[in-house]
């Protein structure tokens, strides 16, 4: 007998409680999170690039010391994962009397954090990206994360905005409100799926399941069980260094015959990324 799949529900009539990830229930919702350290002034900003490594992450400063590009790779775990992903973002300053003076970054559970410090240089000249004048700034920031709206149907994410920081300003994404009846595509994957979610029904009957939880430690993962053979998965992500809190994941996820023997599935959990291989009856 085959296992069922379930795919994401939303958790009320408003729609699912988090856009970013439909099996978030509470937290901060978004795919990034900013703050601004008041007693330094630096820039705290949280990416979720679930399955990324710190081995796999790479940072560049343009040359002026305007613009920090984040890129992650995240490996084709298991042979059921549709592909690989690979990841961009960027974030920086936009005015002509700061630059960019250090980069604390830290990698885990499928969360990448930056502390970003600025320091006052004397320039006057007009701001240039890269030896050249800079573009359009959404189109810039289409590019930079390989997103372009017009392709894409009109998303709305290639937004950006400022944040005023005494004398300059800092740089990154925003995006519609993060409630609705409709889950988001991640808006930094530039290969591979942008999804949350992904489902295979196996030749054998069986099913595969990944369900990213980014922030979400190996141990803090759990699968149940139900009486009515329905198969739920928790993840508990809690804060770490400057997040606002922490997050919880929660969501039904398959159903399985009555007499089912719940030690045959197989879970595994690493990189903020849990999957599930759940053999046929």
């Amino acid at each position: 007998m085959p296992v069922m799949n379930i795919g994401p529900v939303p958790q009320s009539h408003d729609g699912f409680y988090a856009r970013n990830n439909p099996y978030q229930v509470n937290g901060p919702k978004g795919f990034t999170e900013f703050k601004l350290m008041e007693e330094n002034e630096d820039l705290y900003a949280r990416f979720d690039f679930p399955g990324v490594t710190k081995e796999s992450l790479r940072i560049l400063v343009e040359p002026l010391k305007k613009a920090v590009f984040v890129f992650g790779d995240a490996p084709k775990e298991f042979r059921h994962d549709s592909s690989h992903r690979k990841y961009g973002t960027v974030t920086g300053l936009v005015c002509d009397c700061c630059e960019i003076s250090n980069i604390q970054c830290f990698v885990g559970d499928g969360v990448v954090r930056l502390i970003l410090s600025k320091k006052k240089i004397n320039l006057h000249v007009p701001f240039s990206f890269g030896g050249a004048t800079m573009p359009n700034v959404p189109f810039l920031a289409r590019i930079i994360n390989g997103y372009n709206p017009e392709v894409a149907g009109g998303h709305p994410l290639g937004m950006f905005i400022h944040i005023k920081m005494l004398c300059c300003d800092l740089l990154f994404w925003t995006g519609p409100a993060f409630t609705g009846p409709v889950t988001l595509p991640h808006p930094s994957v530039l290969e591979g799926s942008t999804s949350a979610y992904e489902s295979k029904h196996l030749p054998n009957g069986g099913l595969f399941l990944r369900i990213d939880m980014p922030g979400v430690p190996n141990d803090r993962f759990m699968m149940t069980v139900e009486s009515d053979g329905g198969i739920t998965v928790i993840g508990r992500a809690p804060p770490a260094m400057h997040d606002s809190s922490g997050r919880e994941y929660r969501g039904k996820v398959a159903v399985v015959p009555l007499a089912y023997d719940n030690r045959r599935i197989k879970v595994i959990a690493k990189h903020g990324v849990i999957r599930l291989i759940i053999p046929p009856f």
